[in-house]
């Protein structure tokens, strides 16, 4: 255990961490709730949180190995353990910030037999995964509200029904901030292999500067005025 914390916070950038910050004083300088109602608010997020980090980042390393590519079994990420998955500031981004991402898995394109089409089912795993978790919690929502009625809405109900509530809105943004086609989101992997991107001069310019690209996106609330509206469209969908 004392392992896996190293590993996960050796490559802590520093920067990342006080744009971070930035972030959270300005959400929390924006928030209507006391910071009781936050944390507990914070709480009911930790299960989808972990949930939603740990199945996106499996199912990359599982389809990756499935396709031929034993790079993800021989570093330990094809496990569901979140202690494998998790990246330490993009946990604490999402928990604290509402954007994140896990911990990356890296992959061997070598061995795919059909290199594009495989690097984009790898590309998809991750959202897909968080796409099918959305849609079971909100099966788990409207099961409990059939049989519960009002009734969870209150007591231990209540909590049950909020945590199952996040699982689905979580992962919902998870699916949405990945397809966001900006590096190394999955997003911008997706449209590599789709328009083959990789034979413009420009392509690794953008590769190599896409953090910058999307901490300036998040900034300006960009982001936020693609993640609302995607996140509103499918819980809509979903109910």
């Amino acid at each position: 255990m004392k392992d896996s914390f190293k590993r996960m916070f050796r490559n802590v950038n520093p920067a990342i961490v006080i744009i971070i910050l930035i972030l959270l004083v300005n959400k929390m300088l924006n928030s209507n709730q006391s910071i009781g109602d936050w944390l507990y608010t914070q709480l009911l997020l930790l299960p989808g949180i972990i949930i939603g980090l740990t199945f996106h980042e499996a199912a990359h390393g599982y389809v990756s190995h499935w396709l031929g590519d034993p790079t993800p079994g021989l570093q330990g990420r094809l496990s569901l353990n979140p202690m494998r998955h998790i990246d330490p500031v993009g946990f604490l981004a999402l928990f604290f910030a509402g954007f994140g991402w896990g911990q990356p898995v890296q992959i061997d394109p070598r061995y795919y037999k059909h290199r594009r089409r495989d690097e984009l089912l790898v590309a998809l795993a991750g959202v897909i995964a968080n796409f099918i978790i959305a849609f079971a919690a909100s099966l788990g929502l409207k099961l409990m509200m059939n049989t519960m009625g009002t009734a969870v809405l209150y007591g231990a109900g209540e909590a049950a029904f909020y945590i199952l509530y996040y699982v689905m809105t979580v992962n919902i943004m998870l699916m949405i901030f990945n397809l966001i086609p900006v590096p190394p989101l999955d997003g911008f992997g997706i449209i590599t292999q789709i328009f083959d991107l990789q034979r413009y001069s420009w392509y690794h310019t953008v590769y190599h500067n896409g953090f910058l690209i999307l901490m300036i996106l998040i900034i300006f609330n960009v982001t936020d005025r693609i993640l609302t509206p995607g996140i509103n469209f499918f819980i809509n969908l979903f109910f």
